[in-house]
């Protein structure tokens, strides 16, 4: 279903709260009933008993058969929202009658424990519900009852809980809300949805209804996603976090789940998966959304691109911090970084020869890389405390264990490798030629290039350093581009808003230097490459001290930007709408001395305070986009280097690469167009 179709759907919600009426009976002559679902566009993916429908007239409306006209109440519009309840699992069938015009909508609904579209889920999965206050909960399913609780802003700028949401402590802060200075106190909802556990936080005027919404809510969601990359196999102990003055102080809606924090779950698809449950669980519970803000750094940044693109309409709009394109994307360089770092333990190089072989401004980079996630692509280096050790899996006394490799997620994308037991993986360094842009420009001898390419080996299945390149699973490749899986930008991003905020944390000295600039422009080298353009994608570029005041213009230009397009009733495609109402005064530049500045990135005063590198795959010849995963192959040349071999040199560089080095002017291995969005793993393809 197309972008537009979400949100005109969704628009229901900018109007005021309107009365509750009873359905009655149309004036003649009534028109052809539309029935619409709501709360999740997506009819084929309701879960949880429930749906939020909307119908253009005053209809009789049965579910299998049952009426349920009384549940739909009259809007301003003239329209009438209803939420239907106890939804069988499987086909629903929903039919609006008037006049002697009908309407039909099939809606299929799916357990709340889920899965929906992901495919089977993970076994065993241990449960976490006691990190947020909820009760203890029984594996699998890690199902909890839902908490309400309250908390208020107080006066000195902090959230404190509140017993009574009718009470009016003394240090209680206020806000202002379309206009209207309101009590600052928040509603702070926990349960358990797709056996997550999920957060919804919003301003309290009442109890939330989707017929009524709060006036202390402005319309609009803001979903949370958060960071790292990991297995899985828990429940999570955070979420990608809601009680966030930013939001709440201007009446937008907060939801997260801890199955969109990528620490507890390395897979975009199952995030996808619970973030559209949530959000469908918060409209049947406040109304219709106007527009979905996505919002988060690292891996919460991963998830907002890649649900933009593979489950579009899920958010509207993304603002990704300090973002990469996908996980995949990162694996080359994470794995390059580690066997960097222990060829370099045994070699004789510079610290500016290391620096020139790993391409990023400062070589700690590739430390931090190899100190933070090098443990993630091995059996069970990386497994959360809440795995027991007694699980996990053990090559002799527990081989059918769990593995904490982060590409278990991806399992029902992937599939597993029947002689190992592993998921098959895209991860491939075979052709790399290392440091190759370091020995043309004179910063490594010839000596030292053929030494570092025999010597670098690769890593096997369970993550040990071998002396063999890697090679990848074919079968792992062709999903990886048929499924979109390493993000290709050619599909729901095209349509999409997006703030790219990129703060800068290239050089040493600093907290999580692993997240680089050049990752910001991988994904506007590959929306250029698809699409012909990247104009939907603005980068800001900022230090540390000006991520707040970054924050709060980028939000605001992307509600203006949502609410521009929403507004656009031309006959343009959503894609031409989205480039057309892009707000005047929002455009890629960076914060100098405290003041954003709008300019080019790739010159003048923004370039020189924030340059952007590369990393090990870029000085190996392949392009910005990143998008190669294991690259073809042409024969050894020597005579394509500008710089003598000795023949003993020589003999290394063969032994090195005895099937060829990479071709980047060629498209990778399996390399190819997506199949499509909203791929359903439940189905056998």
């Amino acid at each position: 279903m197309a972008r537009r179709t979400w949100r005109s759907m969704i628009l229901l919600a900018a109007l005021a709260a309107p009365a509750v009426v009873p359905l009655t009976a149309a004036a003649d002559p009534a028109p052809q009933p539309v029935l619409t679902s709501v709360s999740n566009p997506r009819p084929e993916f309701v879960s949880g008993g429930q749906v939020l429908l909307s119908v253009n007239t005053a209809a009789r409306v049965t579910v299998n058969g049952r009426d349920v006209t009384p549940e739909f109440h009259r809007r301003s519009d003239g329209s009438y929202l209803g939420l239907v309840t106890g939804l069988r699992d499987g086909r629903n069938d929903v039919v609006a009658t008037t006049h002697g015009r009908s309407a039909k909508l099939r809606v299929t609904n799916h357990p709340i424990t889920g899965p929906v579209f992901s495919g089977p889920q993970q076994q065993p999965f241990y449960c976490e519900t006691t990190a947020y206050g909820l009760p203890p909960a029984q594996q699998p399913l890690c199902g909890a009852p839902t908490q309400v609780t309250y908390q208020y802003r107080t006066t000195a700028g902090a959230f404190a809980s509140l017993a009574d949401p009718a009470a009016r402590p003394a240090d209680l802060a206020t806000t202002t809300v379309n206009g209207r200075s309101v009590p600052y106190v928040v509603r702070v909802e926990r349960g358990t949805i797709d056996r997550a556990v999920y957060e919804i936080a919003a301003l309290y005027d009442g109890q939330p209804s989707p017929f009524a919404p709060d006036r202390s809510w402005n319309g609009r969601l803001v979903y949370t996603f958060g960071g790292g990359c990991n297995a899985g196999y828990h429940q999570g102990a955070t979420t990608g976090g809601v009680l966030e003055d930013l939001f709440l102080s201007q009446g937008y809606a907060v939801a997260s789940s801890s199955l969109n924090v990528l620490d507890n779950n390395c897979s975009p698809v199952i995030s996808a998966e619970a973030a559209m449950m949530v959000k469908e669980h918060f409209a049947e519970t406040y109304g219709p959304i106007t527009h979905t803000i996505g919002w988060g750094g690292s891996g919460g940044g991963i998830q907002q691109y890649d649900i933009a693109e593979a489950y579009p309409g899920i958010v509207d709009g993304i603002i990704p911090g300090i973002s990469f394109p996908d996980p995949l994307s990162t694996g080359g360089p994470v794995s390059d970084c580690r066997l960097l770092e222990q060829f370099f333990g045994g070699a004789s190089f510079t610290a500016a020869q290391k620096q020139a072989v790993s391409g990023y401004h400062d070589y700690s980079t590739c430390t931090a890389w190899t100190e933070t996630f090098a443990s993630r692509a091995t059996a069970t280096g990386s497994c959360n405390p809440a795995i027991p050790v007694s699980a996990r899996w053990d090559p002799v006394t527990n081989p059918h264990g769990v593995i904490c490799n982060s590409n278990e997620q991806l399992v029902n994308q992937f599939g597993r490798d029947p002689r190992t037991g592993f998921v098959r993986s895209p991860l491939d360094n075979v052709g790399v030629q290392y440091g190759l842009a370091a020995l043309r420009s004179g910063a490594i001898t010839p000596a030292q290039f053929a030494q570092l390419n025999a010597s670098i080996g690769g890593i096997d299945y369970t993550g040990k350093a071998v002396s063999q390149r890697t090679e990848a699973d074919l079968k792992a490749l062709s999903a990886t581009y048929a499924d979109d899986l390493l993000n290709s930008a050619s599909q729901g991003l095209r349509e999409t808003p997006i703030i790219d905020q990129r703060t800068d944390l290239d050089f040493a000295g600093r907290d999580a230097n692993i997240h680089t600039t050049e990752w910001s422009f991988a994904l506007r080298q590959r929306l250029l490459d698809a699409n012909g353009t990247a104009a939907n994608q603005v980068i800001i570029e900022n230090q540390v001290t000006d991520a707040v005041a970054a924050s709060r213009y980028e939000l605001s230009a992307m509600d203006r930007w949502l609410t521009a397009i929403e507004a656009d009733h031309s006959h343009r495609g959503q894609a031409q709408k989205v480039l057309a109402n892009r707000p005047a005064d929002l455009g890629d530049g960076c914060y100098l001395s405290g003041q954003r500045v709008r300019a080019a990135l790739d010159s003048g005063p923004c370039a020189t305070q924030y340059p952007v590198a590369g990393n090990p795959r870029t000085v190996a010849g392949e392009s910005i986009a990143i998008d190669v995963l294991k690259c073809r192959l042409k024969p050894l040349d020597f005579r394509d280097y500008p710089v003598t071999f000795t023949d003993a040199e020589k003999r290394q560089l063969r032994s090195a690469f005895p099937t060829g080095v990479c071709d980047y002017g060629k498209p990778g291995v399996g390399q190819r167009e997506p199949v499509g969005t909203w791929l359903d793993y439940s189905v056998r393809r």
